[in-house]
């Protein structure tokens, strides 16, 4: 089996085995294609100027070779920003791929259903020791044998230097070559499939790299400098020129899922992209994807959204999503890191008062902060109603690639637990999420309780490298701990090349203790996740949360065929009041603790009643 991704940009194939070239460069005069490469390799090829600031060549069989760029008025060299393939450093020439040369294995494959979603974010540089692709194969089953559905990978999309988070991309069609060849991320998605497992990818719509990014050369059209977002000039995605603009992101959404056969995306900071028209890109973007390849298989789409917005997570009548499948829920993740390590500085503040009921009111309806006012951000109002929402629009986690690499030191959250006395509470934090009917998400090695940190690290050089080490230490110069300009000195260079080695996973750890241990009671959570609870969520309905005594959490929710799922926790190192239920209705799917008059300190009991 073959795919291919049509799109109006870039180096398309042919079908005599050519290639039509297009490249949009609106402020240049005179667009020249170059080849490089010895004898006939060589060669220079001025492109056709068309209407609205195109350039456009066909080359026939016999010209297309390896490597190409662009000149731009006779001066600037520059990649082809939808290349399908880079083998060398973003700074120079793309490669040809005609991607009909890749047999695909899984053509039977049409997805899973999003209820079925049991999610593991990695990172590919660091998942395994190779940081590769083709090595990454080699830990599916692991991952399949823990109760996993569907891997999440980071951005892959090219950047500049060796290493990085993947999130300064400059070339967003062309895979990293450090990690692989586009060949290489095909198998992997084929390997993946067999095993049973989604693949989603990360995907970034709302910048570019600093380095590496050519386009206000001859694109100065694909930027707003009327809005600067925290990584530069915003994306102009709604001023003049922004069809094209908006068209290259929607094409490459698409590309990724038709021609690397992927299950879904997850799309970075929905609310840093600038956007006044009607519709607004991410509306657009999603029904083009529904439109699409999600009318023969499932594809999932899946928000990133700081605002807590839920407008775009609207259900039809039978439940299915209007827009996107789901968007991560960052109060979980912010109310547990509070219970489980103690810590309030900076956001966690907003969750320092009533933890358990926030991180209640999010498991139960979605939301912590539904339009309530947020205390981090001087009173103002934070997110939107959610309690009418089902379950599944929303991805719960204990930690994220953001949440522990934005720390100084890149500590996870059962190092942090360990630390403050608190592995008891983040057990039963962990039993509330794992067996709750919100899809849960795993970061890499959590499973295990990794020892290995996840530090911020990226390969910059000369002066930008000089200014991302130097602001990576000042923006935590604000926290107590950090006031001392020699504590700051102590975090680690993110240019480092140790600050990436010391991120790779060490997959031993998993067979010694207390790594083991971690590894049984999250495999245990997720096996009995797939008996009991994944069978019903179908219809599953937003819960009803109850605080019957300080730290005892109460939730029921409705789930598909009137069965009812239940659970009852004391988030708190006391025991519950005397007087208090301790045992739930219906089939008893998972205890913490023996049953006993009062409810023990960070205990949890989850139970399923039948119709």
């Amino acid at each position: 089996m073959k795919r291919l991704h049509d799109m109006p940009f870039g180096a398309q194939p042919t079908e005599r085995g050519g290639a039509r070239v297009r490249l949009w460069a609106p402020a240049a005069t005179d667009v020249v294609l170059v080849r490089s490469g010895d004898g006939p390799d060589q060669g220079s090829f001025p492109m056709d100027a068309l209407e609205g600031g195109w350039f456009e060549l066909e080359l026939p069989r016999a010209q297309v070779r390896t490597d190409y760029a662009f000149r731009i008025d006779d001066g600037l060299v520059v990649p082809d920003p939808a290349s399908r393939s880079h083998r060398d450093d973003v700074h120079g020439p793309s490669t040809f791929i005609d991607p009909r040369n890749f047999d695909w294995t899984d053509g039977a494959w049409r997805g899973r259903p999003w209820h079925e979603a049991v999610i593991y974010e990695l990172h590919v540089g660091c998942f395994t020791a190779e940081g590769t692709f083709a090595s990454a194969i080699a830990r599916l089953d692991a991952l399949v044998a823990l109760g996993i559905t569907a891997i999440e990978l980071m951005p892959v999309a090219a950047f500049a230097g060796r290493h990085g988070w993947g999130y300064d991309g400059v070339l967003p069609f062309a895979p990293k070559a450090a990690y692989g060849s586009p060949d290489d991320f095909k198998r992997l998605v084929c390997a993946a499939h067999q095993r049973g497992l989604m693949v989603l990818l990360d995907v970034v719509y709302n910048h570019f790299g600093p380095d590496g990014n050519y386009l206000n050369a001859y694109a100065p059209g694909f930027f707003n400098p009327d809005v600067t977002t925290p990584w530069g000039a915003a994306i102009n995605l709604d001023g003049e020129g922004s069809r094209v603009v908006r068209d290259f992101f929607i094409h490459n959404a698409l590309y990724w899922i038709e021609e690397f056969h992927l299950d879904g995306l997850r799309i970075d900071a929905v609310h840093a992209m600038h956007d006044t028209g009607t519709p607004h890109f991410i509306d657009e973007l999603v029904s083009a994807v529904r439109a699409g390849p999600g009318r023969e298989r499932h594809v999932h789409l899946v928000l990133e959204n700081d605002l807590n917005d839920a407008a775009r997570l609207r259900r039809d009548e039978s439940g299915g999503p209007l827009l996107a499948d789901a968007q991560w829920n960052d109060d979980v993740h912010h109310a547990v890191h509070v219970m489980a390590t103690g810590e309030t500085d900076g956001y966690y503040s907003d969750y320092a008062v009533e933890p358990v009921r926030l991180f209640g009111r999010a498991l139960a309806e979605g939301f912590g902060f539904q339009g309530d006012p947020s205390p981090y951000r001087d009173g103002e109002r934070r997110g939107t109603p959610s309690a009418h929402l089902p379950p599944l629009a929303f991805v719960n986690s204990l930690q994220t690639h953001d949440q522990v690499g934005n720390r100084a030191f890149g500590e996870r959250i059962a190092t942090l637990a360990a630390a403050a006395d608190r592995s008891d509470a983040l057990r039963a934090l962990l039993a509330c999420v794992l067996l709750a009917p919100s899809p849960p998400m795993l970061f890499m090695g959590e499973e295990w309780a990794a020892g290995t940190p996840f530090l911020y690290f990226c390969d910059h050089q000369g002066e930008l490298a000089q200014a991302v080490t130097h602001g990576r230490r000042a923006e935590f110069g604000r926290f107590a701990r950090f006031n001392d300009p020699g504590a700051r000195d102590a975090i680690p260079d993110p240019n480092a090349e140790s600050s990436f080695a010391r991120s790779q996973l060490d997959w031993q750890e998993r067979e010694r203790a207390p790594h083991a241990e971690w590894l049984a009671l999250y495999s245990d959570l997720l096996r009995r996740r797939h008996a009991h609870l994944i069978p019903w969520l179908q219809g599953a309905r937003s819960g009803v949360m109850t605080l019957p005594a300080p730290g005892t959490l109460r939730i029921t929710w409705p789930l598909g065929s009137g069965h009812r799922w239940h659970l009852l926790a004391q988030l708190a190192s006391h025991e519950s009041p005397a007087g208090l239920a301790t045992e739930l209705p219906g089939a008893l799917v998972y205890r913490s603790h023996p049953v006993a008059a009062r409810l023990a300190p960070w205990s949890v009991q989850i139970a399923i009643e039948a119709p």
